[in-house]
């Protein structure tokens, strides 16, 4: 069940009742209503013609001002006009002040400890967290309880019915909150599409360089297979270039051994002289 349904199907039976109720039963009726367990709206209640008859009502219209203070006023406002409203039993006082913390809620998300035991009159700590831990099992707040921050952070919690006049208050402030959200959305959505924009700027961009660096090791190994293919075909054939230097000492070396061999080959005949004898001497002294 939606948060609140419970608390307005609680005031059905006094809204069946207050068709009959007049003066002091109408009174009496405002005051079972405040105190009755799980009833926290009184608008409609507010509403209904035998009650506002009270109003105007010489000695009842003091039970028109409290049922007014329980449905959208707080128990600040009870102390502050205290002497122009009927006495408040234990249960009262106690669902004022969780109807209290309520209001709080709804204007700010963190609520200290410190500012709740003044606000709400709560002499401990251990009692203020009693009655934080009862209105969340009301189901009029939800949150959860900070001892170390000493805070109540709040998740959720119940709409109290509109003070007369209110309305036009809550319509600006739900018109700006739709004026701002809607620059919110606005910004994310210009920030979403420059996001957008610089994702496919980024892609191209690296795909470039995938490219760049592919055409780039290419190159590169073309360049090394050709360096490759030049070596294999300057083979070493055993010839050498010669210096002018070394064609003279070529030459040079070529004319000494001419001249060596020529030598060699005087000696040889010289050799060839000397051991044969001559012709006219052979067959000498045979008879």
């Amino acid at each position: 069940m939606e948060m609140g349904t419970q608390h307005v199907a609680k005031l059905e039976p006094f809204l069946l009742m207050s068709k009959a109720a007049k003066g002091a039963a109408a009174a009496k009726l405002i005051q079972d209503a405040t105190s009755a367990p799980g009833v926290f709206v009184f608008g409609e209640l507010l509403e209904q013609p035998n009650v506002q008859e009270l109003a105007g009502h010489e000695q009842h219209s003091r039970f028109y001002s409290l049922l007014q203070l329980f449905a959208y006023r707080t128990y600040a406002d009870y102390i502050q006009h205290k002497d122009s409203l009927p006495p408040l039993n234990d249960a009262q006082i106690v669902k004022l002040k969780q109807l209290s913390l309520v209001s709080l809620a709804q204007d700010s998300r963190i609520l200290p400890y410190e500012t709740l035991l003044r606000v709400l009159d709560m002499p401990t700590v251990r009692e203020l967290e009693d009655l934080i831990i009862d209105a969340i099992y009301l189901d009029i707040v939800r949150g959860k309880l900070d001892q170390k921050e000493g805070q109540f952070e709040v998740e959720y919690t119940m709409g109290r019915d509109l003070e007369p006049g209110k309305l036009e208050q809550l319509l600006a402030s739900l018109q700006n909150w739709a004026s701002t959200t809607s620059s919110v959305l606005a910004t994310l959505d210009q920030k979403l599409t420059e996001l957008s924009t610089r994702s496919i700027t980024a892609k191209k961009e690296k795909e470039q360089y995938d490219k760049t660096y592919q055409a780039t090791l290419k190159e590169v190994a073309d360049k090394q297979k050709e360096a490759r293919n030049a070596n294999k075909s300057h083979t070493f054939t055993g010839r050498t270039t010669i210096t002018q230097a070394g064609l003279t000492e070529l030459e040079r070396e070529k004319a000494r051994q001419a001249r060596e061999k020529g030598k060699e080959n005087d000696d040889d005949r010289d050799s060839m002289d000397v051991d044969e004898p001559a012709e006219g001497s052979k067959g000498k002294g045979r008879k």
